[in-house]
């Protein structure tokens, strides 16, 4: 039990680091082209991630043919696709819009685990998944009434957002192999790597690698991308994939839903912004989702009884 509630508490961390990266792409997306900006993210978390395997004296390992097709497949959905339509999807639509998109998140993981790997849905778990929406809706709602009353062109961006949730859905479902053979370090440092590679070379054939597009970087641009690629993705990615591997990806991923509760709270606390009840209230909920899910599952019972 130890062990799970410091998953937990890890888990909880990176969703309060990821509650902020919306904030910050929507920042980079107003003055950074969106490819330009997925690439120098992914380039700074693999600097971040070769540099911290230096450091610990950690050799990157030689995955097999097969492996490496599948850390390939991970790198295409987790980091390729996802941040093609992270970036793009924010230049339509603002973050609290994005925010309430991402949180089928939990909806989406438990449904694939349980199609790909017979996860076991109990009814409590199902409720939890429920309430994790719900209260994440609550909160969203409640901070921005307006959100749901995009312009002409908002679709775009749903449509493009939700291609993050189905990107994320995979590249935290298809890791289950590898993070039990290569290790969450291993396995997320490939997948930035080679999702990196990818990245870098449809910018470059895309002209949008230059170094008149560099110069336009200042200090605030750079800021957001060193927390979008050290904070947001090397560290939280290592920690969310150890998650999954320590008690799944339907368990995991319902922490998801603290993703705009930690932005309110980050926003009432630096920023002044005001709490209100429903948003309080929304909080409280999805606490109550996610105590839910991770109850544990009563043994299943034998045929015949």
């Amino acid at each position: 039990m130890t062990s799970d509630r410091l998953t937990y508490l890890k888990l909880a961390a990176v969703t309060m680091i990821w509650g902020a990266t919306f904030v910050a792409g929507r920042y980079l997306a107003a003055d950074v082209d969106p490819l330009l900006a997925a690439t120098l993210r992914f380039i700074l978390a693999s600097a971040a991630l070769l540099g911290f395997m230096a450091l610990t004296h950690v050799r990157l390992a030689r995955p097999s043919t097969r492996q490496l097709a599948q850390l390939a497949m991970l790198g295409f959905f987790g980091i390729f696709f996802y941040n093609l339509c992270f970036f793009y999807g924010l230049h339509y639509i603002n973050a609290s819009r994005a925010s309430l998109i991402v949180a089928l998140n939990p909806a989406v993981i438990a449904l694939a685990s349980w199609l790909l790997y017979k996860e076991r849905l109990s009814a409590t778990r199902c409720l939890g998944i429920a309430l994790c929406l719900g209260g994440a809706g609550a909160v969203i709602i409640s901070r921005n009434p307006l959100l749901l009353q995009g312009a002409e062109s908002a679709w775009r961006g749903d449509l493009l957002i939700f291609g993050c949730v189905v990107g994320w859905g995979a590249y935290s479902v298809f890791s289950r192999s590898l993070n039990q053979s290569l290790g969450p370090l291993q396995t997320v440092t490939w997948s930035i790597l080679l999702g990196t590679a990818m990245l870098t070379i449809t910018t470059l054939v895309g002209g949008k690698l230059t170094l008149s597009a560099l110069s336009t970087i200042h200090l605030p641009q750079l800021l957001s991308l060193l927390y979008l690629g050290i904070l947001g993705s090397a560290l939280a990615y290592i920690v969310w994939y150890d998650g999954i591997r320590r008690i799944g990806a339907t368990r995991a991923g319902v922490f998801i839903a603290l993703n705009p509760l930690t932005a309110v709270i980050c926003g009432a606390v630096l920023l002044g912004e005001q709490l209100s009840a429903p948003m309080l209230l929304g909080g409280a909920v999805i606490l109550l989702g996610i105590c839910l899910c991770n109850k544990p599952l009563a043994p299943a019972k034998p045929l015949g009884i």
